[in-house]
């Protein structure tokens, strides 16, 4: 059935299915067209959005690790009048909701960039990605300052670890939804013997994720949350739907494994037969045509 993400309205945004990508995970949409079945995920975000653009990262840009791996890239974009001559054309034709997933950094320099992003009809949604310990006061500031500046729906990406308190501050500013979480940092040692700080991706972001999205939703009964961190199968996302959210995003799973995205957003939506542990093909078209088993 479809979700709905934001309040009904002039740009209500709803999903034919509860999942989507993660931000800085897909780029733009054009590097992963051959890869990904867009039509099964319920909108596609952008990579992260800044006014002015903004360079790579120099130095190791990701370390692998025993379960997963530290990620370190700078947010690299040609700045949010680029994207769009680049990529306005392609969006306009995609069959799901675009989210532009705009960086909360120097306030004038967002508010610029929301503006442009507002006036775009290739794009659905804003999700505006805030930044790492920011107090409750702080993030209400900046989805506030947001809001002001568009009438599209409005997604806050809160950092990992944030706690009901800051998803109340979000809600009473203007946000329509909350995303939960972006990856949690770390630092490790690169190659070189350099310690290099992160984000880190991995199965075991999901347990310390999973816990916090359910204390979310029991405090903050009938919250639109969209959970992310750690799901690399179908079950791992059910359990964050058991757990209270409303729809998932997928992250680093994608990069090793494109048809996931697909796989999950079938599955949630009841489209995906699940079949038990260790039937093959032939069994399953046996069951499936009623036939008995040779």
């Amino acid at each position: 059935m479809p979700v709905r993400i934001s309040k009904p309205g002039k740009y209500s945004l709803v999903l034919d299915t509860p999942v989507m990508n993660a931000a800085g995970i897909l780029g733009f949409g054009d590097q992963y067209r051959p890869l990904i079945d867009f039509a099964a995920l319920g909108a596609f975000v952008t990579n992260p959005i800044t006014y002015t653009p903004w360079n790579p990262a120099s130095g190791t840009r990701v370390i692998s690790l025993p379960s997963g791996a530290l990620v370190h890239t700078g947010l690299p974009n040609p700045g949010s009048s680029k994207v769009l001559t680049l990529y306005r054309t392609l969006w306009s034709r995609f069959p799901i909701p675009v989210i532009a997933h705009v960086v909360a950094h120097a306030p004038e320099e967002m508010s610029m960039c929301i503006a442009m992003l507002d006036r775009e009809e290739s794009i659905a949604a804003l999700e505006i990605g805030l930044a790492d310990d920011l107090a409750p006061s702080e993030v209400e500031w900046y989805i506030h300052a947001a809001a002001k500046r568009t009438e599209k729906p409005l997604l806050a990406r809160l950092h990992h670890g944030a706690s009901h308190e800051h998803a109340r501050a979000a809600l009473d500013a203007g946000a329509d939804a909350i995303v939960a979480f972006a990856p949690p940092r770390g630092t490790a040692r690169d190659p070189l013997a350099r310690l290099t700080a992160g984000r880190l991706y991995g199965p075991m972001i999901k347990p310390l994720t999973l816990r916090i999205v359910g204390q979310i939703a029991r405090k903050l009964p009938g919250v639109t949350l969209i959970a992310a961190g750690g799901i690399h199968s179908e079950a791992d996302a059910r359990d964050y739907l058991d757990a209270g959210a409303t729809a998932v995003q997928v992250d680093a799973a994608v990069w090793s494994d494109p048809a996931l995205l697909a796989r999950i957003g079938k599955d949630l939506a009841g489209l995906l037969l699940t079949r038990p542990v260790g039937i093959d093909d032939e069994l399953l078209e046996q069951f499936l045509s009623g036939k008995p088993a040779r």
